[in-house]
């Protein structure tokens, strides 16, 4: 599938005092076909050997996860191809079909470092990796999984095979159950063990199942709103701005107005779609209850506007 410009959580909302980078398409809105999603690849883009025979295992669906403001989710599906059954596969690289085993190293997902149509670039070092999933297996106790990992300039493959292991910043892994019919948010965060330490691009698969060829024809998982999470080195959700501190305090859903001098003005909050979610006077304690994710916080005094991020866990 064709890419779209890797975006910041700022390019929709130009006002926000600082940008870092996300996923393309992480809420998987946008669909050029019914396919696969802008900026992800499923088996119709796959190269390999075996690639001519891929079938269509990845579509958009309607049906999307709670408070959410988006239209469309990812749905992946396992099918039975001869006496194997393949794993739905989507990624942020390029599938391998290199031979009809599924457990076959030459089968795996690669970033294509010269090729931004099967790479995706990043250079920030977010904490966290936050999805919604709906996993739906066909008659069974296996795990979906999502792995997302942050590498070099190598052409990373998952799993590793050849050098790849000595190209890894940090990584992410999730194996999870079915989700009983609801949507689930997931949050993993990043160990940076290395080896490799300079970030460059990030490697996300979500698959079936956690082990190639495991599963039955029909495991489905649905995915939505795919999320970096970049904690500010001060305190966990807290920012300063000439004298003013804002933070979430997520255990009251309480945000958190701490000024060296008083503040009469308005706030205006906004998702990370640029919408306003919250407005009201401003007080040292805003109750705040939206849906877990990323906020903007504008305290809007006159003549002059102060901007926060925060995160709504």
């Amino acid at each position: 599938m064709k890419k779209i410009l890797l975006f910041t959580v700022a390019s929709f909302v130009v006002f926000a005092s600082f940008a870092q980078q996300q996923i393309g398409n992480g809420d998987m809105e946008q669909w050029a076909n019914n396919d696969e999603p802008d900026n992800w690849n499923s088996f119709l883009t796959a190269a390999g050997t075996w690639s001519g025979f891929a079938g269509d295992q990845c579509e958009s669906s309607t049906d999307v996860r709670p408070g959410t403001s988006g239209t469309k989710s990812c749905r992946i599906f396992a099918a039975q191809v001869l006496t194997a059954v393949a794993n739905g596969n989507v990624t942020l690289g390029r599938i391998n079909m290199g031979s009809t085993t599924p457990s076959n190293s030459a089968n795996h997902n690669f970033s294509v470092t010269s090729d931004p149509n099967f790479s995706e670039t990043l250079t920030d070092a977010p904490d966290s990796i936050v999805f919604w999933a709906k996993f739906t297996p066909n008659g069974g106790a296996w795990n979906a999984r999502m792995k997302a990992t942050i590498h070099d300039s190598y052409d990373y493959t998952d799993p590793e095979t050849g050098a790849s292991a000595s190209h890894i910043v940090a990584t992410a892994v999730k194996n999870f159950p079915t989700t009983n019919g609801s949507w689930k948010r997931f949050s993993i965060p990043f160990d940076y063990s290395g080896p490799a330490s300079v970030s460059e691009y990030i490697l996300i698969t979500f698959a079936t199942n956690e082990t190639p060829g495991v599963g039955a024809a029909n495991d489905e998982v649905l995915i939505d709103d795919v999320e970096l999470i970049y904690n500010p080195e001060v305190t966990i959700g807290e920012l300063s701005n000439d004298g003013i501190i804002v933070s979430m305090n997520n255990n009251s859903n309480t945000i958190v107005v701490d000024a060296s001098f008083e503040l009469n003005g308005i706030y205006n909050i906004y998702n990370t779609h640029g919408q306003s979610v919250q407005v009201g006077d401003v007080s040292k304690n805003i109750s705040f209850d939206q849906v877990p994710g990323v906020y903007f916080v504008h305290i809007n005094e006159i003549n002059r506007t102060y901007k926060f991020e925060i995160i709504k866990n």
